[in-house]
């Protein structure tokens, strides 16, 4: 018996049953996410089904699909999830202009007729997995906190270039907290180097102290003389301020979260497989886990390529054919991670090294293409380590174990790129869209021309 069921996150859910002939015993039952309403669904099975031989099939809508999914697997039910695009690709060639939560549940119900090969069991808890959910509110922050050092970045660029040279531009905390309190000139002024001085020893715990004083005093002082009083300095000191314990709070809330990561990818990679592949710590690791899933899970390897996103389409028709660039129809979060630990990586496995030179050196491809390339090579071989439960093994192009620091010296011996050829890698000779001179003004600036996003064609009679 084949369940499909079109998952709405607000309204209730459409449920249709069809047998293994495609037959609907009933379709369009309308239920919500209550065990009361699940039971009640569940005895409209014809009487004697086998559990086992039930499959729902659904799409991952938000995260309202993972209690449903729990909850069906609990009853012996297999689940799977079939990805919107695939479903609405199917939906369009049977009835290209109706759509209906009615129609989608029947839809779902078939596609193990139309599409059996594309229907994988879904295993895990999707978002409830804590390593899943940790890792994606990881980067999530991440970005936040980048967002947040570049407004702040901004922020000074109006007091002067003298306060990005006396805080640098990565901002530790003690220059955070420094902004956070101090960011009007007319302020630090009266402060006075000895009290300033003791403030930054005591936050940096050393590392700075009166020389750091001097030079804040300086930049406060150049300030004063280039503005004087045409900017209202308390109004931008609260503005920096506000930036500053932003900043503040999303380090100690990912600091806190790499604490529990740890704990996490401690618990479900115990022997340290996923540590040992070469540019792979802790974070990371827990990313590529906690993203990818069991990678016993899927049938092969390419399958786990595939996931990722990482492999490139591919156009081809009788004797033409070409390939394009990575499909990104994976995790974006698996890609991100990926991506960082084969730069890593890349430094430290001959072989990636090797891979990594050819691309950039023979086959004329870019910094980030030649990277993508090495990231879905180092899945592979992390796929592969954790299946087989060994631990990643640094190999020279011959396949001769290696140090590390053997490693190393063979990498910078054989495939070190000239800055020359990286120079020449980032020439490009086509325009992209995009990159135009009103694509560059600030989009706040008014436009100096007609309209391109709501260009009409003029009616003729």
């Amino acid at each position: 018996m084949w369940l499909g069921i079109d998952i709405a996150c607000r309204a209730a859910h459409q449920a249709s049953l069809a047998d293994e002939r495609g037959q609907f015993v009933w379709s369009g039952r309308r239920f919500r996410t209550s065990a009361e309403d699940l039971e009640r669904l569940w005895a409209m099975l014809p009487a004697g089904t086998d559990p086992s031989s039930v499959t729902v099939i659904m799409e991952p809508t938000r995260n309202a699909w993972v209690p449903l999914a729990a909850w069906f697997r609990r009853r012996g039910a297999r689940v799977v999830m079939v990805p919107p695009e695939q479903s609405a690709d199917l939906r369009a060639y049977y009835s290209k202009h109706t759509k209906s939560d009615r129609l989608d549940s029947r839809l779902l119900a078939r596609v193990p007729l139309l599409h059996p090969e594309g229907l994988q069991t879904e295993q895990g808890l999707g978002p409830g997995d804590p390593m899943r959910r940790a890792v994606k509110l990881r980067s999530t922050l991440v970005k936040r906190r980048t967002s947040t050092m570049a407004r702040l970045d901004a922020l000074l660029e109006i007091l002067g270039p003298a306060w990005v040279g006396a805080l640098s531009s990565d901002m530790s905390k003690t220059a955070l907290l420094f902004l956070a309190n101090y960011a009007d000139p007319h302020q630090v002024k009266r402060l006075g180097q000895a009290r300033l001085g003791r403030f930054l020893h005591r936050h940096s715990r050393g590392t700075w102290g009166q020389a750091k004083a001097e030079q804040l005093l300086a930049a406060a002082a150049e300030t004063l003389a280039l503005w004087e009083e045409d900017l209202d300095f308390p109004d931008l000191a609260d503005d920096i301020a506000i930036e500053a314990r932003l900043a503040l709070a999303l380090t100690a809330e990912i600091k806190e979260l790499d604490e529990r990561i740890a704990v996490l990818l401690a618990h479900a990679d115990p022997t340290g497989i996923l540590l040992s592949a070469p540019g792979v710590g802790p974070i990371l690791g827990a990313q590529i886990l906690g993203r990818l899933g069991d990678p016993n899970r899927f049938a092969s390897l390419a399958g786990i390529r595939s996931f990722s996103g990482l492999m490139p389409h591919l156009d081809s028709s009788g004797l033409s054919g070409r390939h394009g660039g990575p499909t990104k129809a994976g995790d974006a979060c698996l890609r991100e991670a990926l991506f960082m630990a084969a730069d890593q990586a890349r430094r430290s496995d001959p072989s990636l090294a090797a891979k990594y030179h050819r691309l950039m050196t023979q086959a004329g491809k870019h910094h980030t293409s030649a990277l993508c390339h090495v990231a879905t090579t180092l899945l592979t071989r992390i796929a592969a380590c954790w299946r087989r439960s060994e631990h990643y093994t640094l190999r020279d192009t011959d396949g001769r174990a290696l140090t590390l620091s053997d490693a190393r010296t063979i990498i910078a011996e054989r495939y070190t790129i000239s800055n020359e050829l990286r120079a020449a890698r980032r020439t490009t000779t086509t325009t992209r869209k995009g990159t135009g001179r009103r694509s560059k003004e600030s989009q706040r600036a008014p436009s100096t021309g007609p309209s391109t996003t709501h260009a009409t064609t003029p009616r003729t009679t």
